[in-house]
């Protein structure tokens, strides 16, 4: 998977993940990308730089479980299924930091916290913040639980 920060016509960043570089293409040119914030179709890739880590100990991946081997599910609801478990995996094993996310962020970059996996919210300021930091932050569509 490919995760590509995305930007619509009206400036709006955003991210996207994507099996490769063709399907955005393909996606793209058959309008099938829109702007969470706005709903615009006009989408492109963002100039992105790539991600350095620096000697620090790389995280331990997390395996989630594979979807079920039924056929009949359709796309949309092989995507709720798969983001419902990975909100389980990361409620498991990391920390809510809520609003503090990017303060707890930048503790654990520096190496003033022990280094422990975190999800919260941060607004788009603190984004920008921890990137010029050079902290690695994905964004998650954090969708309802799948026991709700």
């Amino acid at each position: 998977m490919i995760r590509y920060q995305l930007r619509c016509g009206d400036g709006h960043a955003f991210d996207g993940w994507f099996p490769s570089s063709d399907a955005f293409d393909d996606q793209a040119g058959q309008g099938l990308l829109s702007c969470p914030q706005c709903g615009a179709a006009d989408v492109t890739r963002a100039l992105m730089a790539p991600a350095v880590r620096t000697g620090a100990a790389r995280p331990t991946p997390v395996e989630i479980p594979a979807l079920p081997a039924e056929r009949d599910m359709t796309m949309p609801a092989a995507m709720l299924a798969a983001l419902q478990r990975l909100r389980q995996e990361i409620e498991r094993r990391c920390e809510d930091v809520g609003d503090r996310f990017a303060e707890e962020a930048l503790k654990i970059h520096r190496g003033e916290t022990e280094e422990h996996g975190i999800y919260g919210n941060a607004t788009e300021e603190e984004r920008e913040r921890l990137a010029d930091e050079g902290v690695d932050i994905i964004s998650v569509p954090w969708v309802r639980r799948a026991d709700s």
